[in-house]
């Protein structure tokens, strides 16, 4: 009887253990076939232009090299990176931005119709250095010569750091005020376009990127102030701005 136990109850839990396993694969098949089937959705690129503004402002255009050394063109890049860390100022004075790792966009500024705002984001995971104030030019986005183009006013007597530092996720402003002085005639015509470079020092002219003033801008004596943390700061350099970029 005791030979007849020890073979009989192994069999029992082998068959218990079986019928278990089965049931567990048949359950379990059907709960994991419906989870992945669950789509899942993409963020987008980048935000659309926005509207009302004639700025059109363009969210999350980085820089990319155009053909034949002509301006580039906004493309959306990656997500930004977590605002800190990678390094320092002391860092950033020695490792100027690359465009790749930037996103350029251009804003209407709410109260002040004449005001463009330049934001440069770095989208990098260390420190940057851009040049004092971005490369910018004032344009006919139809015409084929650069040459009538016009350079903005900036402030005189810079000096200092040897760069301005951009910390991973953070972004750096500069204000350009097409009409200081609110001209209504006298104005400069056909001008519908900035060229921006974000930094005239270190990058080449074939990473510009090309941003619309809307219609019925007006530009007359435009001032360009430096890089600063806020809008509001850079707007007062902008209107120190007082000699030839």
């Amino acid at each position: 009887m005791s030979v007849r136990r020890v073979l009989f109850v192994p069999a029992a839990l082998a068959l218990g253990a079986a019928l278990s396993l089965t049931a567990c694969q048949s359950g379990g098949g059907s709960g994991g076939a419906q989870q992945s089937a669950k789509p899942t959705q993409a963020a987008p690129a980048g935000s659309a232009p926005l509207a009302g503004t004639s700025a059109a402002p363009v969210s999350g255009a980085s820089a990319t090299p155009a053909a034949n050394g002509a301006p580039g063109r906004a493309e959306s890049p990656a997500a930004p990176a977590a605002p800190g860390g990678g390094g320092g100022d002391s860092y950033a004075y020695s490792h100027p931005c690359e465009s790749k790792k930037l996103s350029v966009r251009v804003t209407s500024r709410a109260g002040a119709p004449s005001q463009r705002v330049i934001e440069v984001r770095n989208q990098g995971t260390t420190a940057c250095g851009l040049g004092y104030y971005p490369l910018l030019s004032l344009g006919d986005s139809h015409s084929a010569d650069r040459g009538k183009d016009v350079r903005p006013l900036v402030p005189s007597g810079l000096g200092g750091a040897p760069a301005y530092p951009v910390a991973p996720g953070r972004t750096a402003y500069a204000v350009l005020d097409l009409n200081p002085g609110g001209a209504g005639s006298g104005t400069v015509s056909g001008v519908d376009e900035v060229n921006v470079l974000a930094d005239g020092d270190h990058m080449p002219a074939a990473e510009t990127l090309n941003f619309p003033l809307g219609q019925g801008a007006k530009v007359l004596r435009p001032k360009l102030g430096l890089y600063r943390d806020s809008v509001a700061d850079a707007a007062a350099s902008a209107a120190t701005a007082d000699r030839q970029s």
